[in-house]
């Protein structure tokens, strides 16, 4: 069993959550270049208990992934010491439960309490969640006692230094680890100074860990001022946030990379870790920053694929090399997945290599309704299907029961209805049934459903010839749909 250390806030170097900044590359390269702490960007608590928790053994990592297969969080080994898991929350069990399914994966959790962007203030998320101390305090509680990884909270002062004052202490007696403070208000933006004399209040009034945050526009140009904006603050640790996103070298104690390679090392963990190209196209814009303009910033917005992309930088050869050994390692994998399939595979399970297309079948007519009906034909139980997801490509198979006797595809398939329609298939073509194909012919279903709308056709018009008379029926509906209709 590995033990991990607990996250210490103090004297610590943090990379700030970012909404599409601090995905999986740039995380990394925070941490190769100096950054102790990592922060995921922003991810909403309904968003990720929607997800699967995936073992990636193609890419090495650890997948959080929704129902429409997009991948919502990607974490590995390398960060899982120091990466902060951040979400947006105004619930304090939904909180808990998010924190649960990544707890055993990150270094810590954090409750974002200072994004004034609508999209979190609406659904009482971020800044909203400044006003309202007692949801703050059940969310921040539940946590501490819930889950065993230390638990922060991001905000932003509130308009008095008195009420900020009061709020981080009342926040401190729920046993966070640390807080971090964003020093503008929640309606100031970049531009505006940052209040460095109210984060100091803040970091003199309580005793855990102050993280202060909103330097890069006035103080963090260099390494350097990184410790000047520490003192001016008298915070425990330094979070960055835009100073990094521009060039995360920020933190090498050497000072910066030149912008090519620091670019390059990022375009390199973005291959590795297949980030989604759109998301490191963006990333790459901002330290273009003034450079958008040039020949290669042009190249950078046309890009359209990941592969074109690392064309612009010069990396081409890396991005096929790079996604060649993928490709080995996935087939690599496919083939010891199948072994096993074969030395595990029950004997008795009738097999053939099936697929189920719709194209090939009379609409709303499919092999499991033929499977059905010729089951109940024959006085058999009605068929049991069993699916499983394979992890490596989250494919997967059915295996379907019928007269103590089972069926499956050897193929795999992208959804667990794709699947049982191609067991059902193997079922019907191994007991020589026919199984609703278009080239079979008539095909009796179409027909019994023909006769199934016929019947309840008629039996509505009967009904409606023995009810009122149609102008007294016809205001009744209208009566009716005005009740319904809500006023505006």
């Amino acid at each position: 069993m590995t033990v991990n250390t607990p996250l210490c806030f103090r004297g610590k170097k943090i990379l700030a959550p970012m909404v599409r900044v601090g995905t999986l590359p740039m995380r990394l390269l925070a941490l190769d270049y100096g950054a102790d702490i990592v922060y995921c960007e922003e991810l909403i608590d309904i968003k990720m208990l929607q997800c699967k928790r995936v073992i990636n053994e193609v890419l090495g990592t650890v997948d959080f992934v929704a129902p429409n297969e997009r991948i919502v969080f990607r974490t590995c080994e390398r960060e899982r010491e120091h990466v902060v898991f951040q979400m947006g929350s105004a619930d304090a069990e939904r909180a808990l439960a998010v924190a649960k399914l990544v707890e055993s994966d990150v270094a810590g959790i954090d409750i974002n309490m200072g994004c004034p962007k609508e999209y979190s203030t609406k659904a009482s998320m971020g800044a909203a969640l400044l006003s309202d101390p007692d949801k703050i305090e059940s969310i921040l509680t539940t946590l501490v006692k819930g889950i065993c990884k230390p638990v922060t909270c991001k905000i932003r002062i509130l308009p008095s230094v008195e009420d900020t004052v009061n709020l981080v202490k009342r926040i401190e007696k729920t046993g966070i680890a640390a807080i971090a403070v964003h020093g503008r208000k929640k309606e100031e933006r970049p531009q505006h100074p940052v209040h460095c004399d109210v984060i100091k209040a803040i970091s003199e009034a309580i005793s855990i860990p102050v993280i202060a945050n909103g330097g890069s526009h006035d103080f963090i140009k260099e390494y350097a001022d990184i410790e000047t904006f520490q003192k001016a603050t008298a915070a425990s640790s330094v979070m960055i946030a835009r100073a990094a996103m521009w060039n995360p070298s920020i933190f090498r104690k050497e000072g910066f990379c030149p912008l090519k390679d620091v670019m390059q090392d990022y375009i390199k963990y973005a291959v590795r870790y297949d980030n989604h190209y759109t998301n490191t196209k963006y990333c790459l814009c901002q330290m273009l920053r003034e450079q958008l303009e040039t020949t290669q910033g042009k190249k950078l917005h046309a890009a359209q694929t990941t592969q074109e992309i690392c064309e612009v930088f010069e990396m081409g050869d890396f991005y096929e090399e790079t996604t060649a050994i993928f490709e080995a390692k996935k087939t690599s994998l496919e083939t010891k997945m199948q072994d096993e399939d074969d030395q595990m595979e029950d004997p008795d399970v009738i097999k053939m290599a099936v697929r189920f297309d719709k194209r090939e079948y009379p609409p709303q007519i499919t092999p499991k309704m033929y499977l059905l009906e010729w089951c109940r034909k024959e006085k058999h139980p009605q068929p049991v299907y069993e699916t499983v997801q394979r992890p490596l490509d989250r494919l997967f198979c059915s295996v379907v029961t019928v007269a103590e006797r089972k069926y499956r595809s050897t193929l795999w398939d992208k959804s667990k209805k794709l699947a049982e329609q191609a067991a059902a298939i193997v079922c019907l073509r191994a007991l020589g049934v026919p199984e609703g194909k278009l080239c079979e012919g008539e095909n009796h279903l179409i027909n019994k459903r023909k006769r199934g709308d016929q019947e309840r056709l008629i039996s509505r018009d009967h009904a409606e010839d023995l009810a009122e008379p149609s102008h007294k029926k016809a205001n009744f509906i209208e009566e009716t749909s005005d009740m319904n209709v809500p006023k505006m």
